[in-house]
């Protein structure tokens, strides 16, 4: 990556985000931490402004949950800048239990996916001015377990940790997919990775007692952010992959997702589904 560069991280507070923006920062780009928390994303900006000697690094805040924050974001973003070269679709939660977004969708689904969806969206007329452009968005191997059932999207029947983690993973590349068919042709891609088992805090337990005693056992027998971020950072710089759209990677190489991540109608349904989602007030009746 150059000066020229303008690179969108979010979730770039702590573990992979962090790394990522970090790496990239590291370039020469400029790179905007998209956070929630403004104090945690301050100590991330001034972590990395020490360790990379970079000035081009900035801090935005964006709240993923609410559709209002992800708008005031784009808005703000596309009032500074009037380039942007590679999205990272990075943040991601786990909740232990069911959660309501702000606009009335099951939290996981509504920050995994409906946030990015969103953001995605709105900084696409951008993103194809800027061509050649990147959206990479990180997905998990937790996919193969995911079913997106559009009779009970709020997940009101039943609800359990990781089925809805695997669903919005499974929407983040059923999203990729769709996003690659829709910008063919235009010099933007779309690929989504897993970056493998990672100790990061992004359960939103991660304050409370017992939720930081899970994160300190995960952190010694998992992949470290740095190399989890290797696949992110690898899809936003590579020249190989400069053409390269609607991939899922893992180690740096596409692989094969589950079926029903390849399923071509589900991917178009859930595009559809999801723009009704972000443009009404009030949440959609499945």
């Amino acid at each position: 990556m150059t000066s020229h560069d303008v690179v969108i991280v979010t979730g770039a507070n702590s573990g992979i985000g962090k790394a990522t923006a970090h790496a990239l920062a590291a370039t020469g780009a400029r790179v905007v931490l998209a956070c929630r928390s403004i104090a945690r994303g301050q100590a991330a900006l001034e972590e990395i402004l020490s360790a990379t000697g970079s000035e081009r690094v900035e801090l935005m805040q964006l709240d993923l949950s609410s559709f209002a924050s992800v708008r005031s974001f784009a808005r703000d973003f596309l009032s500074r800048y009037d380039r942007l070269s590679c999205l990272i679709n990075n943040a991601g939660v786990i909740l232990r239990e069911r959660q309501l977004s702000e606009d009335g969708y099951e939290m996981q689904f509504a920050v995994n996916h409906l946030g990015h969806f969103l953001l995605t969206r709105e900084l696409l007329p951008l993103l194809e001015a800027s061509a050649p452009s990147r959206v990479i968005s990180v997905s998990s191997g937790a996919h193969k377990i995911g079913r997106v059932d559009f009779d009970d999207m709020n997940l009101e029947r039943r609800y359990t940790i990781f089925g809805a983690y695997a669903r919005s993973k499974l929407a983040n590349i059923l999203f990729t997919r769709e996003l690659a068919r829709r910008t063919a042709g235009s010099g933007v891609t779309a690929n989504c990775l897993h970056p493998g088992g990672v100790g990061t805090n992004m359960g939103v337990d991660r304050d409370t007692q017992a939720g930081s005693r899970i994160m300190r056992a995960l952190s010694l027998v998992m992949a470290t952010p740095e190399k989890g971020a290797e696949t992110s950072i690898y899809l936003a710089r590579a020249p190989e992959v400069a053409t390269v759209s609607g991939e899922y990677f893992v180690k740096k190489r596409p692989r094969k997702p589950a079926s029903r991540a390849l399923d071509d109608t589900c991917a178009r349904l859930l595009w559809d589904w999801s723009e009704r989602a972000v443009d009404s007030a009030v949440p959609d009746a499945h």
